[in-house]
């Protein structure tokens, strides 16, 4: 018999933590690339978010399911693979951590360079929005696939889902910052007072997080017991 699975503040404190670590380890990454005239480049930013993904993971997947990310709770619940009660403690906690890393950013480097990894798009503002629809619908329909279908369920998940991130971030991060993940851009955002469009953090990647959980729902060829969790 497995052991029991934590209780709801524990679950929301893993996804905290797990979300500091996103924006403190991705977001940092972006302010090293600036003060370091691109020692990083598109590709080694785009590296660090993809590592840290799949190591938070593997550290914390067993514990909360490690969504680490708002769009990715509000598409399990959709889906009914998450149960709508815990959704917003969740969220609540992925926005928490994720502001308290962009603070920290903050601390470290009062002058705010790159605004702290703040997402703001670098193209027109409706072809921003469709890339963090597209960029989230394929990293949620990886996501959804090995989190509730048996036959993809291995330790390659966070492999699977951590090069997604990292994919989807090396084309699209020059375009809109490659998001796909409302609390990652609304830590930064604040921590820099940095707004411009940041409506497309939130649409795009809520919207792409559904259409990529339903895509998966209707291909796959059997159904997945209501209330199943990640």
């Amino acid at each position: 018999m497995g052991e029991e699975r934590p209780n709801l503040p524990r679950r929301c404190a893993a996804e905290g933590l797990a979300a500091f670590a996103l924006v403190f380890a991705g977001c940092g990454a972006i302010v090293t690339d600036s003060i370091g005239d691109g020692v990083l480049g598109t590709v080694g930013v785009a590296l660090v978010f993809g590592l840290v993904i799949m190591a938070m993971i593997y550290a914390t997947g067993h514990l909360s399911g490690a969504h680490i990310n708002p769009a990715v709770t509000i598409a399990f619940t959709l889906t009914r693979h998450f149960p709508r009660r815990d959704a917003a403690a969740y969220i609540a906690a992925q926005l928490i951590g994720a502001t308290v890393a962009a603070l920290v950013l903050l601390l470290a480097w009062p002058e705010a360079p790159a605004d702290l990894g703040a997402t703001v798009p670098s193209i027109e503002v409706g072809t921003a929005l469709v890339y963090e629809i597209l960029m989230t619908a394929i990293l949620m329909f990886v996501i959804i696939s090995v989190a509730t279908d048996a036959r993809a369920v291995g330790a390659g998940a966070a492999i699977a889902i951590g090069g997604t991130v990292a994919l989807d971030a090396i084309f699209g991060g020059p375009l809109t910052g490659a998001s796909m993940n409302p609390a990652r851009s609304f830590g930064p955002a604040l921590a820099s007072g940095t707004w411009t469009d940041f409506w497309i953090y939130l649409v795009g990647p809520v919207t792409g997080a559904a259409l990529g959980a339903f895509a998966y729902q209707a291909i796959r060829a059997t159904g997945t017991p209501p209330g199943a969790e990640r």
